[in-house]
């Protein structure tokens, strides 16, 4: 039983990593997006006041990249997220059940994906 335990522990420990880079890619990439329909939506599409970045004068990627390379920044953020999760996925013990590693995969396409 407590080696059942210590070897759960150990396979955690070791898909952490991949989570950790899953998130910060994942989180990045909703910055990104976001940046981007501050300029691309409208008010009524967003929920918020459009353009309030750039009224406020508030560096955003868009801003430092513009809009091309922001737009591939959060394709590039998506498949480092994608990536991760692949490592996670091959886990032949089921760590993570390739259910859940499909649903985080799905989250990160509508975060890049998502219009509002």
């Amino acid at each position: 039983m407590i080696g059942a335990h210590c070897g759960t522990a150990e396979r955690i420990a070791a898909a952490l990593p991949a989570l950790k880079t899953y998130s910060k890619s994942l989180g990045l990439a909703f910055q990104v997006i976001d940046d981007i329909l501050d300029v691309t939506a409208d008010t009524a599409t967003l929920g918020k006041t459009a353009g309030k970045d750039a009224a406020e004068n508030k560096p955003t990627y868009v801003t430092l990249l513009g809009l091309e390379e922001a737009t591939a920044l959060a394709k590039s953020c998506r498949n480092d997220a994608l990536d991760a999760l692949r490592g996670i996925e091959t886990d032949e013990e089921g760590l993570i059940p390739p259910r859940l590693t499909r649903r985080l995969a799905e989250t990160a396409d509508y975060i890049v994906g998502r219009t509002f």
